[in-house]
């Protein structure tokens, strides 16, 4: 089988390509590789998701174009249109969830248009849809000292980890515009660049400390795991 994952930026595609593909090829995967969800520069608001339709057509041709091909998605809860013609399924509904049911509520209705797009005879196994609840920053609080080690801010270590004591876990850090993770990263440490320092920080923190402490994260990785080699 081959994987493909629909990312929203150039960051989440080099964390695909350096520290995602390399452990599920040992898993079974012929190929894994990330593609872009459109361009940045053509979403119709900065920030923010494409519209559903305009995605979900690409993830439609994509599973018919190849049978063998396990398709996954990465994109963010909180950059989702909820409404108007740009929704995406689940979405308006997830705003009345617990946090804990969320991303789940968005992931089960995107898995469900999907299927129900392709008709009958689709496997629902070759589509497995994975919604972050914030924007990729997030996963980097996973370990606060490798964070700052690979930013060369070893003393913003502690200060970073405040903010993950601060919530639940790393994927409930608050969401707002101005506490989102990436804004707090920026606040104490100003020359932090995402698509540069991001993907050194990812690849330093690995794969074992974001699932140790990121839950929708592991159950995602799990089911990919999984879908590499099926009963």
């Amino acid at each position: 089988m081959r994987l493909l994952v629909h990312v929203e930026g150039q960051t989440e595609e080099t964390f695909v390509n350096t520290v995602l593909a390399p452990h599920l090829l040992e898993a079974g995967y012929l190929r894994v590789s990330a593609t872009l969800i459109g361009s940045p520069r053509s979403r119709a608001r900065r920030g923010g998701t494409k519209p559903w339709q305009s995605v979900m057509d690409g993830i439609l041709g994509h599973l018919k174009r190849d049978p063998d091909l396990i398709l996954t998605t990465m994109v963010d809860y909180y950059g989702m249109p909820a409404s108007g013609d740009a929704q995406w399924p689940g979405r308006a509904e997830a705003n009345d969830k617990p946090f804990a049911a969320k991303a789940d509520t968005v992931q089960q209705a995107i898995a469900r248009d999907v299927g129900e797009r392709m008709g009958g005879n689709f496997d629902p196994d070759r589509f497995i849809a994975y919604v972050s609840m914030h924007e990729f920053e997030a996963l980097l609080f996973s370990d606060c000292e490798a964070f700052a080690q690979s930013m060369g801010a070893p003393a913003a270590a502690a200060a970073l980890q405040a903010v993950v004591d601060s919530s639940v876990d790393p994927e409930q850090i608050d969401d707002s515009p101005e506490s989102a993770p990436s804004k707090r990263i920026l606040r104490l440490v100003p020359r932090y660049h995402k698509v540069a320092m991001g993907s050194a920080a990812i690849q330093r923190i690995g794969l074992d400390a974001i699932r140790s402490r990121c839950r929708n994260f592991d159950k995602w990785l799990a089911r990919l795991e999984q879908a590499a080699n099926p009963r």
